[in-house]
Order: C-alpha cells, then sequence, then structure tokens
C-alpha cells in the first residue's frame, strides 16, 4: 500500500482532503488519524480569516455546495496551535495555502518551509486581486506565474491544486509542471448555485459555491486520466470518493494517490474504509503493490 508522491512516503495512498478534514484534530476523537496516508489541511491564509457569511453550505442532491471563504486561524495560528497536534500523528501533513496575491501565497510558502510540514498544496483558485479577481489557476499563463514564484520560496514538495473550470486541464496542469510543481491534484469544486424556490434566492449567502460530492467524480475521473496522460509528475485524484472502489478507479485512471474530501462529513471513517477498500481489491486480484492498479486502464477501441 505505500506510494511516493513527490518524494514523500506515504503508508498508503489515502488523504484527507483539505476543506473537510480541519486540522485532523476535529476527527481524531473517531479516528485513529497514524491510519492516514496523508491529511491536506484546511486552507490557509496569511492572516486569520472568518470566512462568508452563513449560510454557507447547501446540500444537492449528490453532494453539498460550499461557500466558506476559506476561515481559517492564519499561518502563525496553524504553526502555533494547530501543527504540533498533527505531528503527534505519523502521518504525512500537506499544508493547502492560499491568498489574494502572488506575494501573499509566497511569503506563506517561506514561513512554512521551516516548519515540520511535509508538503504544500497550492490553492489556485482563489481570485488573484491584482488581475480582476480572475482565479489564478483559470489561465496557462496565471499558472504558470504562481507556480514559479512560490517555488522560489518552497523549500518543501510542492503540489498544484487543479481548478476543473478551464477550457483544457492539460494545458493548465502541464503549465504547473513545467514551472516546478512537483505533484498535481485535481479537481477542486464546480462552481455551481442553488435556488430556494420559495424564497426566490439563492441558499447561500454568498450566491454561488463549489459543488463537491459524488455528483463531480465522473468528471473528476476524466481530468484526472487526461493530465496523468499529459505530465510525468505524480498526479492524486479527488471528487466524489466515497468508498475503495471509487478510489481504484482515479488510480487506474492515472491517480497515484487520492484525497477523500466531503463524504467524511457523511461517514467519519471514509478515510480508513477507502484504505480497507483498495486492499480488499488489490486482494481480489491478486495484486502485490499499488503501483500495479496506477495508470492500469484500458481503453475501449
Amino acid at each position: 500500500m505505500e506510494v511516493e508522491i513527490a518524494g514523500i512516503r506515504l503508508k498508503n495512498p489515502v488523504i484527507a482532503a483539505s476543506g473537510t478534514f480541519g486540522f485532523g484534530r476535529e476527527y481524531s476523537n473517531y479516528i485513529n488519524l497514524n491510519k492516514l496516508g496523508g491529511i491536506s489541511v484546511k486552507g490557509l491564509t496569511l492572516k486569520p480569516r472568518k470566512g462568508n457569511e452563513p449560510p454557507r453550505i447547501a446540500e444537492t442532491p449528490a453532494g453539498i455546495l460550499n461557500s466558506i471563504g476559506l476561515q481559517n486561524p492564519g499561518v502563525k495560528g496553524f504553526i502555533e496551535e494547530e501543527l504540533p497536534f498533527l505531528k503527534q500523528f505519523n502521518t504525512a501533513i500537506i499544508a493547502n495555502i492560499a491568498g489574494n496575491t502572488i506575494e501573499e501565497y509566497c511569503e506563506i510558502a517561506e514561513i512554512l518551509s521551516d516548519t515540520d510540514i511535509d508538503a504544500f498544496e497550492l490553492n489556485v483558485s482563489c481570485p488573484n486581486v491584482k488581475m480582476g479577481c480572475v482565479a489564478f489557476g483559470n489561465t496557462t499563463g496565471g499558472i504558470a506565474e504562481i507556480t514559479r514564484q512560490v517555488r522560489k520560496y518552497c523549500k518543501k514538495p510542492l503540489i498544484v491544486k487543479l481548478t476543473p473550470s478551464v477550457l483544457d486541464i492539460k494545458e493548465i496542469a502541464l503549465a504547473a509542471e513545467i514551472n516546478g510543481a512537483d505533484a498535481v491534484s485535481l479537481i477542486n469544486t464546480l462552481l455551481g448555485m442553488v435556488i430556494d424556490v420559495h424564497k426566490k434566492r439563492p441558499v447561500l449567502a454568498n450566491n454561488f459555491g463549489g459543488l463537491s460530492g459524488p455528483a463531480v467524480k465522473p468528471v473528476a475521473v476524466r481530468m484526472t486520466y487526461e493530465v496523468s496522460q499529459t505530465v510525468k509528475i505524480p498526479v492524486i485524484g479527488m471528487g466524489g470518493i466515497s468508498c475503495g472502489e471509487d478510489a481504484v478507479e482515479f488510480m487506474l485512471a492515472g491517480a497515484s494517490a487520492v484525497m477523500v474530501g466531503t463524504w467524511n462529513f457523511v461517514n467519519p471513517n471514509t478515510c480508513i474504509d477507502v484504505v480497507n477498500g483498495i486492499e480488499k481489491y488489490l486482494d481480489e486480484y491478486n495484486h502485490g503493490s499499488i503501483y500495479d492498479i496506477i495508470g492500469k486502464i484500458q481503453m475501449n477501441g
């Protein structure tokens, strides 16, 4: 079950996805965090953020829509209050970082590079306030620039988290690789909207939100396949994973590891169930290693 991502050796390929697992503390009374391959922590900004006004989560027929607004304690709060707790456990700690300017990303990367985190996950779905609030990751130029600049300050492996809201995910992934990414993770949420037909108003206070959960899985699997066929760096797949077979789909499509997000809200034990499900699959088909299934899809035609 061991796998290596950008020089980080994980005991298994299952990582708790950023934004759905807090800082691990929130789930530590329910599951043994030592059994996880890794934890990608709640998105961190330079200064503390309170996030958006509620309501900021809306249930959908096959997932949830969220507009949390990156509520977090800031980098200093994370280092002082959350990181010491996380380091008690034998699991990789990935710092998901966000900002509104490239300078903010670089400053966060510089500060956290001197801590005991294992890797960075670059959230490029944030609006660039200097460029009309277009997300950094929506264009090849934008993702090339932010990856290249952050790479200068980042002393740890750099994972770039890709948004699906682009014309060609392959070009975006390639731009990240060329400019210094050690791995890519995908997909981030899809922009959506839910309307209360009785109030005739959007359910979310912020009107729009990111769609996650089983509804996005087919899109995520397809994009994971396309990206894995394009780049040479490892790919981490996510989007609607709720069981071992879901994770195996992503791995057959080319993912070296997976992240489990929304389903943690349904079942706090989901990450452990996914680990066990992958192991069961490997045993059932007499595979001796996780590498026996990575990218082993056999396309029709």
